[in-house]
């Protein structure tokens, strides 16, 4: 038995260059010469056996979901690192008031530990069979500057990404929820590049009113889109709406990023709230909870597309036959994704990942099969903790 000796989490910061904070929060699109300084976590679990596990986020690191890992990581000490389920189970429940997204980076790092353990690629503990992934250029919002501020930039994007491999291409539009403009572009993305590319519209619930959903919904309907995601400031969240707009528009809606969890996706998809599922290892409580995700899909005849990228997505899609493709999030001309500088093995989610076949690779290595720069982390430490 591999016993839980210590989990050791650590923020640390880097520069992201040619963006910029815009509106309330953490929306981000483009500024030339800008530079954001990003935070992200680096999590170790080690065993008293001698095996280790590791994790970096990419998409989950606010302060919140480092007070929900602070608040979980003590209940993993002194455990069977190898009985993942029954610690799914019981974070599960003890994370049950919130958010839950501080399950997923700790039940990550258990996966990796497994698979070094083992000396076996995650992708293969699972049973993956895809080597590669078919991929799509997912667009920051845009801006009114120098970026992605007109349907000809989005367009003139989209043409950059498609030079490079990709044969897929997804819109995040603009923050002011203008729906006539987010139509217009829509449909001259598709006039551009519609013949030779898979398109999908992610308004990012900046659209304010159904009545805009709707609109926007029927251009994506005369753009031939593969999807219609997340559109409105209901957060992802009404059931019953996007029940009503399904029965209005053609095009498949893929709701449920905001939705976390295996039951109240599958209350959302009995309700009629969606085509397509949304799952992600960081948000949905592991891969051990997204797993549980994809089945449901499966079970239901439903594809279930991964969101956002990073190793532990490549090797949870590799096992799943009912999904279509890699989200590269976020990428925009002269704008890098945002993705912390960690890899000392290859491993990349900026544009040139994207092969001339249009896919990425899954790491072969074992565990996530990548390796982190650790004097990087801890050079840039801002803040750090270890449970024992």
């Amino acid at each position: 038995m591999s016993r839980i000796k210590s989990i050791e989490i650590v923020d640390f910061q880097f520069d992201s260059p040619n963006k910029e904070r815009t509106g309330v929060g953490q929306l981000i699109t483009y500024k030339k010469g800008a530079s954001i300084r990003a935070t992200k976590n680096a999590i170790a679990i080690t065993t008293d056996d001698g095996h280790r596990g590791e994790y970096v986020t990419n998409w989950v690191a606010s302060p919140a979901t480092r007070g929900e890992m602070d608040m979980l990581a003590p209940f993993m000490i002194g455990r069977d690192a190898m009985a993942r389920e029954e610690i799914y189970d019981d974070l599960k429940r003890e994370i049950r008031q919130w958010s839950g997204m501080g399950h997923g980076p700790l039940d990550i790092a258990l996966w990796d530990l497994a698979g070094k353990k083992y000396n076996a690629s995650i992708s293969e503990l699972l049973g993956g069979y895809r080597k590669r992934l078919p991929v799509y250029a997912s667009t920051y919002l845009g801006d009114d500057k120098a970026g992605l501020n007109c349907k000809e930039a989005y367009a003139d994007f989209a043409e950059e990404c498609y030079a490079l491999g990709f044969r897929a291409y997804k819109i995040h539009g603009w923050n002011d929820g203008d729906a006539r403009r987010e139509a217009q572009n829509v449909l001259h993305v598709a006039q551009v590049v519609g013949d030779r590319m898979t398109l999908m519209l992610d308004p990012a619930n900046q659209l304010r009113k159904f009545s805009d959903a709707l609109y926007v919904g029927r251009a994506c309907d005369e753009g031939n889109y593969f999807w219609y995601e997340d559109p409105m400031r209901d957060n992802g969240k009404s059931a019953f709406m996007h029940q009503k707009l399904r029965g209005m528009i053609k095009t498949p809606l893929l709701i449920t990023e905001y939705v976390r969890g295996i039951e109240p996706k599958a209350d959302f998809v009995m309700a009629g709230g969606t085509d397509f599922l949304r799952v992600d290892p960081e948000y949905d409580h592991g891969i051990t909870g997204s797993l549980r995700i994809a089945h449901l899909g499966e079970a239901l005849g439903l594809d279930v597309e991964v969101h956002a990228c990073g190793p532990a997505h490549r090797h949870l899609m590799s096992a799943m036959r009912n999904s279509n493709y890699y989200e590269l999030a976020l990428v925009g001309p002269d704008c890098p994704n945002m993705v912390a500088p960690v890899y000392t093995c290859g491993y990349t989610d900026q544009l040139d990942c994207c092969g001339a076949d249009g896919c990425v690779e899954v790491p072969s290595g074992p565990g996530l099969g990548v390796a982190y720069d650790w004097d990087f982390i801890r050079k840039n430490a801002i803040a750090s903790r270890i449970y024992d």
